[in-house]
């Protein structure tokens, strides 16, 4: 399974968990505390009653009842009286309460529901029978014994004589719960939908994290790889951690490029180096001895070479340590890139008139390139020069600037003897290079190198590819 898809996967099992409890916590716990609150209301409202009955209830004679009385038709024109309420978007259109008083036998005295015949016995019913033991009654009886939702609860308040002592009689309150339920429906209807927009945003938070996550540990991974195929890539920019380990990667990196570029140089030069120190002692020993003054020349003239050849090596050497150490353009610009080659070809006319040489045009595409002109320059110098020494002379070098997607190529022909199949992956590795045809004199290499160093270093490449006959090189560049 891809990293991506277990973030997603652990994320969403941890999430889904995580709401599914806390949906459970808060729905299992709507209904309890409605009927917490309820029961609260109906002690206050039972007592206050209570205080209301009372007269009456000490006025009434034994075995009498408190129809007629100032507290029965208070109760009565409370039942009768009209109400249209919006509580929170519900509409209440009914008065629900239901009292009865009994006397301190437990007996039924006034029934405001009509459900209890006066003279019945209540004094078992836990309301009544806690409450004249001075407890506090309270019952929930269900009218239909298997459904919940008939409940109906019981709150029950004594009624005391004038100077206090023990209860005179018992006033109950009943309310049905199902008087409730539309609230109650309502409070885990809203928990419902807000658990499940807690659980759509925490998912999609998931995914973008894991998005953000996968993208960073991606980018790490192309840069690993690019940097093991030897591209110098920038640092990717990331946050956090993931930040603090590009740099250390990049770091790791240049220390390990610097030190087997380093090891891989010094072998190559000394292997480059043999060779013009050599001739150099020669023609130095033999300048001592007694020589005519042609070969004395010549000798001289040979050790200038030489000197020249190892300056130019050494230059080159020390533009292309500057390359490799660049991980972007210095002074990024929008230029145009035949224009660039027909400059750099101005400053070979010399060579090119030496040796006969025609320049035959294909495509100029004018698209803009963005790069570093110095460094841009400096590669169509070298390529334009290495196609110049492998050229016979009098005949032609194929130049084209075209379009290809989103990059811009320039493209370089000559028609001189080419390059074996084997050797083409080692162009552009620096002191590797093949034999002119004019004198079978090899150069340094670094020439190529250098090409394909600001090819990398502008996010492009250099591409080899054999021509009948001749070499064909092009140099890519993103437009």
């Amino acid at each position: 399974m891809r990293l991506g898809l277990r973030l997603l996967f652990g994320f969403f099992v941890i999430a889904g968990l995580a709401s599914l409890f806390v949906l459970r916590v808060f729905l299992t716990e709507v209904k309890p505390s409605v009927r917490e609150v309820m029961e609260d209301v109906l002690v206050d409202s039972a007592n206050l009653l209570a205080e209301q009955a009372a007269p009456d209830l000490r006025a009434m004679s034994p075995g009498g009842t408190l129809a007629g009385t100032r507290f029965a038709a208070s109760v009565q024109a409370y039942l009768a009286r009209p109400v249209d309420a919006q509580i929170w978007g519900l509409r209440k259109r009914t008065l629900d309460l239901r009292v009865y008083v009994t006397d301190a036998a437990g007996r039924v005295v006034f029934d405001s529901g009509g459900a209890a015949a006066p003279g019945a016995d209540y004094s078992r019913w836990r309301d009544v029978a806690r409450t004249l033991r001075g407890e506090y009654g309270a019952r929930a009886t269900r009218e239909v014994q298997t459904d919940d939702s008939t409940s109906v609860m019981y709150v029950a308040a004594p009624v005391t004589p004038a100077g206090g002592g023990a209860p005179i009689g018992v006033l109950t309150v009943a309310k049905a719960v199902a008087t409730v339920q539309p609230f109650i429906d309502r409070a885990e209807r809203k928990i419902l939908v807000a658990g499940l927009w807690l659980f759509g945003l925490s998912l999609a938070i998931g995914v973008a994290v894991t998005l953000w996550t996968v993208h960073s540990v991606r980018t790490l991974r192309r840069f690993a790889q690019q940097a093991r195929a030897g591209e110098r890539r920038p640092v990717p920019a990331l946050a956090g951690e993931l930040g603090e380990l590009a740099q250390a990667m990049g770091a790791m990196r240049d220390r390990l490029d610097g030190r087997a570029q380093v090891e891989q140089g010094m072998r190559a030069l000394t292997h480059e180096l043999k060779s013009p120190l050599a001739a150099i002692g020669g023609a130095a020993e033999l300048l001592h001895d007694e020589l005519p003054a042609a070969d004395r020349e010549r000798f001289a003239r040979q050790i200038g070479q030489q000197v020249q050849r190892l300056r130019e090596m050494v230059d080159r050497l020390l533009e292309l340590s500057k390359l490799e150490s660049l991980h972007a353009p210095q002074h990024a610009q929008a230029l145009s890139l035949p224009a660039l080659v027909r400059q750099q070809l101005e400053t070979l006319a010399a060579p090119l008139q030496q040796r006969r040489l025609r320049l035959q045009w294909g495509e100029a595409d004018e698209t803009p390139v963005t790069g570093d002109a110095e460094r841009l320059a400096l590669a169509v110098s070298n390529l334009l020069a290495n196609a110049i020494d492998f050229a016979p002379d009098g005949s032609v070098l194929e130049l084209a600037v075209q379009r290809e997607g989103a990059s811009a190529v320039f493209s370089l022909r000559d028609h001189g003897p080419g390059v074996p199949a084997y050797a083409l992956p080692q162009l552009g590795e620096r002191f590797f290079s093949t034999p002119r045809p004019r004198d079978g004199a090899k150069g340094s290499g670094l020439g190529l190198a250098i090409v394909r160093q600001v090819a990398l270093l502008h996010g492009g490449r250099v591409e080899f590819a054999p021509a009948t006959p001749g070499l064909r090189v092009r140099l890519v560049l993103p437009s």
